[in-house]
């Protein structure tokens, strides 16, 4: 099993090489899916860790059609990935049909040559992702993230089984979304999952100050210990 842990920070970061996860995948704003860190924190994280840094691609918040423009950012922050010495980069791109946008998905896979190439749950918005999925494997993409199309990757278990027997080895397919220690058990056993991917999240709350909306004085952590009981209940 390789256990990937969503990281926001850089105690997020080093509590999942603590905890003996097998890599990270690097983001920032969790609340609204995950955005693209700094360029400060791909740095300091890879200068921290030793296991890998797969660094999430993606530009703003809402839908997965991306202009021209956007994905000239995305490329961009690709190469700068590369500098900064990320081991992988997570990205994903559709049409305004829900297909996955196969120019813009195979442009931002050549720009990642040399680095391991994920993409993102932009697949659980296909119309069809069967298909979609033999198109990544047809691009040399080496994984996807997925929640099996639901609202977590428990509810979406048996879909995922269904994608792991299709690919059968020519793409891992990792669950992921609502994962923790109480369900981790059964989602492994009931999709054939290799790969698992998880926060291990916890509040991290500051000492006094008012509360102003936008302003909170918490933020999210992945948790040592959060991490630790879902590797052991895995």
């Amino acid at each position: 099993m390789n256990f990937e842990v969503c990281a926001v920070n850089i105690q997020s970061a080093l509590a999942a090489q603590r905890a003996a996860a097998h890599r990270i995948e690097l983001c920032s704003a969790l609340d609204v899916g995950g955005l693209t860190p700094s360029l400060g924190l791909i740095r300091a994280a890879v200068r921290a860790l030793v296991i890998p840094v797969h660094v999430l691609i993606r530009p703003r918040e809402g839908d997965f059609c991306y202009s021209d423009l956007e994905l000239e950012i995305m490329l961009e922050d690709i190469r700068l990935c590369r500098e900064a010495g990320a081991a992988g980069v997570v990205v994903g791109a559709l049409t305004a049909e829900g297909f996955l946008d196969l120019p813009k998905m195979k442009t931002m896979k050549d720009a990642a040559e040399g680095l391991e190439a994920t993409c993102h749950r932009a697949f659980d918005f296909t119309p069809d992702p069967a298909e979609a999925l033999e198109q990544l494997i047809a691009m040399g993409f080496g994984r996807v993230l997925s929640s099996g199309q639901s609202d977590s990757a428990f509810e979406g278990r048996f879909l995922l089984r269904k994608w792991v027997q299709q690919a059968n080895g020519r793409i891992a397919v990792m669950p992921g979304a609502g994962i923790n220690f109480e369900n981790i058990k059964e989602i492994v056993t009931a999709t054939g999952a290799k790969d698992i991917h998880f926060t291990g999240k916890k509040k991290v709350l500051a000492s006094g100050g008012a509360e102003i909306p936008g302003l909170e004085s918490w933020h999210w952590e992945s948790g040592e210990s959060n991490i630790r009981r879902i590797l052991v209940a895995a």
